[in-house]
């Protein structure tokens, strides 16, 4: 135990001085690292940061800081090794290393209605350009005005695309990096637009309009139930507190015409 402490603490003293390359030690783990990797991560920090954001970079200083907590309490525990503390040591360094993977999770549910609204609107405006283009140079074409969540994705489907995958695959893996709602439909109805001759594309688009017109319903539905709900919630805590408020100017008055009375 003693030793593998020993050799922790050495390490430690190595990188801080910079006699290990903590980025290189990071590279050349890497595949050991990618296995933490949470699969929807990219499409979190896209969803929080925007296309300038950079996944790869942020998970690595997630690696660093878990690292960095790790050697710290280890050394810490220096005069008391034990496997307990080094078990304890790292649970700390899971904790911190899984902390901003919680806390873009949370942005995500709080504005979840936000981001899955995006999509129907977007594949809204895309339908215009379809209806002018092939279904790929159509997505080439919104990416400037795409929101900013989308951008890397529709960029990675294009290069897909130009580079010669005729498949579904490029449109399903769209769909699993942004996995907002309903982006596994419209995904297979947008590959199927592309499919097939004028008459067929005429027909596909007429049921691609429908389906994200649907969706763009649904999602102004949502958002009005969220209105009411919100309302709702604003006038039952002001009953509430008017209805306290007077309680206590009730005992208030009680109290002062008992003390008077004695």
């Amino acid at each position: 135990m003693e030793i593998v402490f020993v050799a922790i603490i050495i390490l430690f003293i190595l990188v801080y001085n910079r006699t290990i390359d903590k980025n290189k030690f990071i590279n050349d783990n890497k595949k050991y690292f990618e296995i933490l990797r949470e699969d929807d991560y990219d499409f979190l920090v896209y969803a929080k940061y925007g296309d300038s954001a950079e996944p790869n970079s942020l998970f690595e200083k997630r690696v660093m800081y878990a690292l960095g907590a790790f050697f710290i309490f280890m050394f810490l525990f220096i005069d008391d090794v034990s496997l307990i503390n080094i078990i304890l040591s790292c649970l700390v360094a899971f904790f911190i290393f899984k902390m901003p993977y919680m806390q873009l999770k949370q942005y995500y549910k709080k504005h979840l209605h936000q981001i899955d609204v995006m999509l129907p609107y977007y594949l809204k405006s895309l339908e215009i350009l379809i209806q002018h283009y092939t279904v790929p140079v159509a997505i080439g074409k919104s990416i400037p005005d795409a929101p900013d969540i989308f951008k890397p994705g529709l960029r990675e489907m294009i290069e897909k695309i130009n580079s010669g995958d005729s498949s579904i695959t490029p449109y399903m893996d769209f769909a699993n990096t942004y996995p907002v709602r309903d982006s596994m439909r419209m995904m297979r109805l947008l590959y199927r637009l592309g499919l097939g001759g004028q008459e067929k594309k005429q027909e596909r688009l007429l049921m691609f309009s429908r389906t994200v017109s649907n969706l763009q319903a649904k999602a102004r539905d949502t958002k009005y139930k969220e209105r009411l709900d919100h309302m709702g919630n604003m006038t039952m805590i002001m009953l509430v507190v008017t209805g306290v408020s007077v309680m206590i100017v009730i005992l208030a008055s009680l109290m002062s015409s008992l003390g008077t009375a004695l």
